[in-house]
């Protein structure tokens, strides 16, 4: 891909909509709205048609380069990198580079290596954590009650325990709905929120709950059960399916529009915490408690906490969550900016020159007071 990008930007309508198509003659360009209650100010980084720069730190030893990219990709250990423990469960973490600090969250069925792409260019100018939630990837498969507090609480607690300063909270899917959670509780820990595909839906006022609807004992003691038991039957069949390496490979080759970064690593990265034990448990629970009950946090929920600058980074070709709910997003919380890429559902490993990019471009934005002291989270 070509280092520059032209934009086209829907300048008229005030909506801070960028479209991005490679050109080897324009800068990146990217407006970007500040947000009161998170130390952060809003600053013009366009000087003759070119991005200022952040500065460049020191990379680790650790980071390999992929001769199939050209780019610089996190090594896979098949062990793992670091790990915290967390109401006495292992969570898995990766730590790379040095600066201010952004968080990255995974997307459901993912884990950190998903980010093996962007944990090194990130780097560079940032101090980089890329987490494993509770449930996913290296960390424990431990049996919870699953619910979006769940992975919100994980991620708080670890930018208490671990972190230590405000941070930036960068997810994919699930991981940026647990971003913008977190951040809806954590004001003044949070400088900034990216979401990439982000998960969740907007409330439904119409919908009516059946939560003071009394149970029958019929219900109680025969119809409960009998549907735990079909259930568990019909996904424990789907589990055993959608571990296999051919069907990962499948499905993402489904929400890949180029599909040159859906390798071995990226499959295995994914199949491997399938093989941990109570992995069929922890989708079982995933599936019938918390897939079947989203409406419970909804976007409009969260996003009316929210204060701090959000940036949409948005492939408008995903076959799940469609540019629709970018525009929408937008449209609730104007405080916000969208950047349209050609790509899927995981823009982040699909194109993660084009996404590196304009995090550093929206990143450096987020231009820290002067006299910013860095509060103690307690």
């Amino acid at each position: 891909m070509s280092a520059s990008f032209a934009t086209s930007a829907s300048t008229t309508n005030g909506r801070g909509i960028w479209n991005w198509n490679p050109h080897p003659r324009f800068a990146l360009f990217n407006k970007v709205y500040g947000g009161r209650g998170c130390a952060v100010r809003r600053r013009d980084l366009i000087s003759k048609g070119l991005v200022v720069a952040s500065s460049v730190s020191a990379l680790s030893s650790t980071i390999s380069m992929d001769n199939a990219q050209g780019m610089e990709r996190l090594p896979f250990k098949p062990e793992g990198y670091n790990f915290w423990t967390w109401r006495g469960h292992k969570i898995h973490y990766i730590e790379q580079g040095s600066g201010r600090p952004i968080v990255l969250i995974h997307g459901f069925g993912a884990s950190a290596f998903h980010w093996r792409y962007n944990i090194p260019e990130l780097a560079k100018s940032y101090k980089v954590y890329a987490i494993d939630l509770l449930g996913f990837g290296w960390s424990e498969k431990a049996l919870v009650e699953y619910d979006a507090t769940v992975w919100r609480d994980q991620i708080a607690d670890f930018l208490k325990e671990i972190v230590k300063e405000p941070a930036v909270l960068i997810g994919n899917s699930l991981g940026g709905f647990t971003a913008l959670f977190t951040a809806a509780e954590l004001p003044e820990e949070i400088l900034g929120v990216a979401l990439l595909n982000s998960a969740g839906q907007f409330g439904d006022p119409a919908r009516k709950t059946n939560d003071d609807d009394q149970e029958t004992i019929v219900q109680k003691f025969l119809v409960k059960p009998l549907k735990e038991v079909f259930q568990r039957i019909v996904l424990g069949v789907l589990f055993w399916q959608t571990k296999q390496p051919a069907r990962v490979e499948s499905v993402l080759k489904s929400i890949y529009i180029n599909t040159a970064n859906v390798d071995d690593y990226l499959v295995e990265s994914i199949t491997k915490p399938a093989g941990d034990p109570n992995a069929g448990e922890v989708y079982y629970r995933l599936m019938t408690r918390f897939m079947m009950n989203q409406t419970k946090y909804t976007l409009d929920s969260v996003l009316s906490k929210l204060s701090c600058p959000l940036l949409l980074l948005w492939g408008d070709r995903d076959p799940w969550v469609g540019p629709a709910k970018a525009n929408r997003i937008k449209e609730f919380y104007p405080k916000s900016s969208i950047v349209n890429l050609q790509a899927g559902h995981c823009p982040h490993d699909e194109v993660p020159d084009l996404v590196n990019r304009a995090l550093i471009d929206w990143l450096s934005s987020l231009e820290l007071e002067a006299d910013f002291q860095t509060p103690v989270i307690t």
